[in-house]
């Protein structure tokens, strides 16, 4: 038996209460019947209008924020991919019949995303629920009163809530800039390396505190050597900050006096089961020798990192990968493995924040790595960095940190 194909678009229209669509630029693109009459607009008057030219904010009210809280709202499930709620809402609305003449409403908004294929945003959906009978119901006598009362009370309990919700905010952005602020002191411009050339990059995430979780580290050793590794600690903001540079110190110091990679990070796993917050952490330690060509490495649960030959190929390093940092109840010996390298190739490592996105396999988002050095990797390192930002990371930001160091062997 067949099943019975379904006209979404039919649906869409006859859906019991107000919905529209919008473009990431807040540009309407289709609205149900319900939505058309609530709010008195033809198709033809909403149709490719932006939001807020279709229904301006009343100039006759100058303590309206119906406008800024929509567009805030909207504007955070373009960035974030997630659904955002509203508090009560009172927007007015010009009659199109009588310019000038502004009508009071009260709306219970809902946003939510419409994911693309490559996980970015492509529609908002714009739920609404008009609550302005219920609110501004009208009557005579005792019951008259009470509506009063309550329409006081749930007006100004919005409002309150409503002021909740900026204090919250604002104390959540000065947190993110302490946060910032520390991850700035944590992770500085990396010293010269030699002669070879390196780059590094840090992108914090669009969210309030979704910062300060990874890191990257590069340390000179005795002969023509150098120890790179990048890491990521789970969780965001302040304590997460806070592991993180234990855990970076501490690895820096360990690869100075470790004859390896993988007794680098069993001694930093030892270090780790005392941190509080350190454990799930992953990392990946490479050391790089210049005088035998040669790259050893180990990982601690991190994505692998790339080595693109000079003439275009590219290796994923993962043959000596172990659980994160604290996985295990018992120490134990970590993997390592080595590859050697020519003169030219380029290495890069890299946290999960380049590459993974929601709702996509990690394979998908490797490949695309690849695709772009293949394309981009005889650019300069600064360069190439910049390139592979640009490609991978979502113009919109990316809800996850992403630390990135490129060297040129």
């Amino acid at each position: 038996m067949r099943d019975p194909r379904i006209d979404y678009a039919a649906v869409f229209h006859a859906l019991p209460g107000m919905v529209a669509l919008l473009t990431p630029d807040l540009v309407y693109t289709d609205a149900n019947e319900d939505f058309l009459r609530l709010a008195g607009r033809t198709r033809e008057q909403l149709l490719g209008r932006y939001i807020f030219d279709a229904f301006p904010e009343n100039p006759n009210d100058p303590a309206a924020a119906g406008m800024r809280e929509t567009r805030e709202s909207m504007l955070r499930v373009v960035a974030t991919g997630e659904r955002d709620t509203m508090a009560l809402l009172r927007y007015d609305i010009e009659d199109a019949e009588r310019p000038g003449h502004w009508v009071e409403h009260f709306w219970s908004p809902v946003n939510a995303p419409v994911l693309g294929p490559d996980g970015r945003v492509v529609l908002i959906v714009h739920r609404v629920e008009e609550v302005t009978e219920l609110i501004r119901a009208r009557g005579t006598g005792s019951d008259s009163s009470r509506d009063r009362v309550l329409e006081a009370e749930l007006y100004t309990r919005s409002r309150e809530l409503q002021e909740i919700n900026e204090r919250l905010r604002r104390a959540h952005a000065r947190e993110r800039e302490v946060a910032l602020s520390l991850q700035a002191a944590m992770l500085p411009a990396p010293t010269p390396v030699g002669h070879h050339r390196a780059a590094v990059r840090y992108r914090p995430a669009v969210g309030t505190l979704n910062v300060c979780g990874d890191w990257y580290d590069l340390v000179d050793l005795p002969g023509d050597r150098i120890a790179v590794a990048v890491g990521d600690v789970v969780g965001h903001g302040l304590e997460a900050a806070g592991v993180m540079g234990q855990l970076r110190s501490a690895l820096s110091a360990a690869a100075r006096v470790a004859d390896g990679p993988a007794r680098a990070l069993e001694a930093l796993g030892l270090y780790a089961r005392h941190v509080a917050g350190a454990e799930s952490t992953t990392v990946v330690k490479v050391y790089i020798d210049w005088d035998t060509h040669i790259l050893t490495y180990s990982s601690a649960g991190h994505p692998p990192p790339v080595l693109l030959h000079p003439y275009g190929t590219v290796t994923l390093l993962d043959r000596a990968t172990d659980p994160p940092l604290g996985a295990r109840p018992e120490h134990v010996p970590r993997p390592e493995a080595s590859t050697a390298f020519t003169e030219g190739a380029t290495l890069v490592l890299y946290t999960d924040g380049l590459i993974e996105r929601r709702d996509e396999d990690i394979d998908v988002g490797l490949a695309r790595l690849a695709d772009s050095l293949a394309r981009h990797g005889q650019a300069s390192p600064e360069t190439l960095a910049d390139t592979l930002l640009a490609d991978l990371l979502p113009p919109t930001g990316n809800t996850d940190d992403t630390a990135l160091v490129i060297i040129r062997l």
